[in-house]
């Protein structure tokens, strides 16, 4: 029984271009493995994007990249074009169901990567990359039973966490009336460096970095959920 098939030609331009290798790592590389696309990938996690969203979200990106990375996600399969809803309608990208499927390797990636002692979780990150990385780092022996509900107000963004059974589900967007905790940054940073970094929410509070409104023990208590793995190499 044959494996080969034919290909058209928008298939050869993705899967062999690279390694001409049947692995499925290979093909995932030729697919997300160029600079930034895995980057794009994360920032679409949360929903679609607009062109502008992404150039704010990954600075160092140029236009032109962005679209040439942009065509050739949208010609893997991983993204696709959408329009955003009335009143306000805008050319969106959005990750496919395949694409949105990327996300627990986004996770393992984060996860081994943290524990490499040339990592340095002090650099600038993203909201998107921030929520991300708060999803995969939540510890469930720590967060325990309580549940409680957080509103985050990144950087011009807003994100609705749910802490409910060990678990915390991240969703874009909030009018914060039903949380128990809202944080407030201008940046991702402080909040990194609140979650992870053990640094006291009052010292960032007091140097304008970071405001928090609502029940303080429940902020602390995700405070002390999110956890760094150890480093080993």
């Amino acid at each position: 029984m044959k494996l080969q098939k034919e290909t058209n030609a928008a298939d050869r331009r993705v899967h062999g271009r690279w390694y001409d290798d049947a692995c499925g790592t290979a093909f995932a590389l030729e697919v997300i493995g160029e600079r930034w696309s895995l980057l794009i990938v994360r920032e679409l996690m949360f929903g679609g994007r607009r062109f502008s969203d992404l150039r704010r979200s990954l600075p160092g990106i140029s236009a032109k990249i962005l679209t040439e990375r942009l065509e050739s996600l949208e010609i893997s399969g991983v993204i696709r074009k959408s329009v955003s809803a009335p009143p306000v309608t805008a050319k969106l990208y959005e990750l496919t169901q395949w694409g949105a499927m990327a996300e627990p390797m986004l996770q393992e990636l984060g996860r081994w990567a943290a524990r490499s002692t040339l990592h340095d979780p002090t650099m600038p990150l993203s909201p998107v990359s921030l929520m991300l990385s708060m999803r995969t780092m939540i510890d469930r022996v720590r967060a325990g039973e309580r549940d409680a509900v957080y509103g985050f107000a990144v950087g011009g963004e807003k994100f609705t966490g749910l802490l409910e059974r060990g678990a915390l589900v991240i969703s874009r967007g909030s009018d914060f009336t039903q949380t128990d905790c809202v944080f407030r940054a201008e940046t991702a940073p402080p909040l990194a460096a609140a979650f992870y970094g053990d640094v006291p929410f009052e010292l960032l509070e007091s140097q304008g970095s970071l405001e928090i409104s609502g029940d303080r023990d429940a902020a602390r208590h995700l405070a002390n959920a999110l956890e760094l793995p150890p480093k080993i190499g």
